[in-house]
């Protein structure tokens, strides 16, 4: 038995396809969801996705947004997402180093939030590549 999995963002399908399982990060901590789920909506978090096909895992960073699960079918709206093989490892560790270097230098309440959401997702991208590795 197979759950459909679709991963929308505002400007793109990122995933539709079938699955065995899946391990979503939501605000409340990390889900597994299989056949036969009970249905749920929940907030996602910005952290890993991560995707079974048969023997094989796949990795994707999701950037926050809402997941519906009901009826083997799993329905995920974010605000980003991208394949762990999409992620160009040397960049994301540049991006990572410069969200490092805005969160020390970040003055005010503003600053310091922006700062450490960017530091989280630089974060996210960095963990889906190594997952990857």
């Amino acid at each position: 038995m197979t759950l459909n999995l679709c991963v929308l963002t505002p400007n793109r399908i990122v995933w539709d396809s079938e699955v065995k399982e899946i391990v979503l990060s939501t605000n409340s901590g990390q889900i597994g969801i299989l056949p036969n789920h009970a249905p749920i909506a929940t907030a996602i978090d910005i952290g890993l996705l991560r995707i079974r096909l048969n023997d094989q895992w796949l990795t994707m960073a999701l950037m926050g947004g809402f997941a519906r699960i009901g009826n083997n079918a799993i329905t995920v709206l974010v605000n980003d997402a991208e394949k762990s093989s999409d992620i160009d490892p040397q960049e994301v560790r540049k991006t990572l180093e410069i969200a490092e270097a805005n969160l020390r230098k970040a003055e005010g309440k503003r600053q310091t939030i922006e700062a450490n959401l960017a530091l989280r997702r630089a974060r996210t991208r960095v963990e889906a590549v190594n997952e990857m590795a």
